[in-house]
């Protein structure tokens, strides 16, 4: 699980990539195979590969990325509504294993086929 992964090439620069936002702590890219109409991904620059891998001393990072995240959304228009997800794990659905959020927007539950 752990090594080099995108996000790591990415965040360093050797793939060439538009950040919608970065900090000193994450960045956050569109997700190249957008699931909503808003589909974003905000990543720490720390490779943490699940959340389940963060420690104590990651309390601060973590609630950084979920602040910028609300931040993002609504920056992209999502207004309040919107979903955030984290994959944790391979049965989850995680591919690359370096932590990140999505941001999903602009879709209603109903629409995505997540209606109770």
């Amino acid at each position: 699980m752990s090594g080099e992964t995108i996000f790591s090439k990415i965040i360093r620069g050797d793939i060439p990539t538009e950040f919608v936002y970065e900090d000193e702590q994450c960045v956050c890219i569109a997700d190249i195979n957008p699931q909503a109409p808003v589909h974003l991904l905000v990543i720490p620059r720390k490779p943490i590969p699940r959340l389940v891998d963060a420690t104590p001393e990651d309390r601060e990072l973590l609630g950084h990325l979920m602040i910028k995240a609300g931040d993002i959304a609504r920056a992209a228009g999502c207004g309040d509504a919107f979903r955030l997800i984290v994959n944790n794990g391979e049965q989850a659905g995680q591919t690359v294993f370096h932590l990140h959020l999505h941001i999903l927007g602009n879709k209603a539950y109903t629409e995505a086929g997540l209606g109770f």
